[in-house]
């Protein structure tokens, strides 16, 4: 490993910490910092193995509740609903993303102006969304119930584009579904744990033979690196988006793909 390619990967975890829970798209991030960079480690492996830091980022962070849940799930229904909700939310993007995983790698990952529009037609959701009169239904992230969990889990496939966002996609189905904005992030940082570890699972035996000890290394630079920033980002983000909604993380994606946009048109 020489020290360009550190740099890079470390660059890249810090991108993967930063906008993994945001709804900004940090695969959408990856691939065009990757883009620019000229840096393909593990080829499209490498935005979705690291990913498995920011995982771990919100097991440490939620630790505590998840230790309780796993211990109130035999006796307390309330428990066992919420672990449900979350299951059943994931299945669909596991079915769909397993079906489709070569088509989302070899295509969707290699076009880079599809992941420019995407982040600007996201941001432009996100506003609408944001600035919607609506009066929540759903404010306690324990009362999420089974049909609301599975629909908010059909919009994480939306995600499967890169540049839309899971975090993203997933809060605007639940807003529009009646929930509120920290919950609506929450239940994201939850369903985030089994989505991201089946994606990096799958990613890695896709790619099994192809990864060289370079790479490893890389990616646990990469991987150490994201985990670092996303606890950053998951203790402080429910407090942010309480006070300020989504619409700065909406202006943000709307910028960054106008850039990207103008950089392909400019250096290709």
């Amino acid at each position: 490993m020489d020290f360009v390619s550190v740099f890079n990967a470390v660059i890249l975890g810090l991108l993967e910490g930063l906008t993994e829970f945001i709804p900004v798209s940090s695969t959408g991030h990856l691939i065009l910092a990757g883009h620019f960079l000229g840096f393909h480690p593990a080829g499209d492996a490498f935005p979705v193995l690291i990913q498995l830091g920011a995982v771990l980022a919100v097991l440490s962070v939620y630790a505590k509740r998840l230790v309780e849940l796993a211990r109130t799930f035999p006796t307390v229904p309330e428990s066992r609903r919420f672990v449900f909700a979350v299951l059943v939310a994931f299945l669909p993007a596991a079915v769909i993303g397993a079906a489709l995983h070569d088509f989302i790698k070899g295509v969707l990952f290699e076009t880079p102006t599809v992941i420019c529009v995407a982040l600007i037609v996201g941001g432009i959701i996100l506003l609408l969304i944001d600035r919607m009169p609506k009066e929540p239904r759903y404010t306690r992230l324990m009362d999420y119930s089974l049909p609301l969990a599975f629909k908010i889990g059909l919009f994480q496939c939306l995600a499967m584009i890169p540049g839309t966002s899971r975090s993203g996609a997933t809060i605007a189905g639940a807003l529009l579904m009646g929930t509120d904005k920290r919950s609506a992030a929450e239940f994201s940082f939850f369903l985030a744990m089994p989505t991201m570890a089946g994606a990096f699972a799958l990613d890695l035996w896709k790619n099994r033979n192809a990864l060289t000890a370079s790479d490893a290394g890389l990616i646990a630079i990469g991987f150490v690196t994201s985990f670092v920033a996303a606890v950053f980002v998951v203790r402080f983000l429910l407090e942010f988006v309480s006070r300020h909604g989504f619409a700065p993380f909406a202006w943000w994606r709307i910028s960054v793909g106008v850039v990207g946009l103008l950089g392909l048109l400019l250096v290709g």
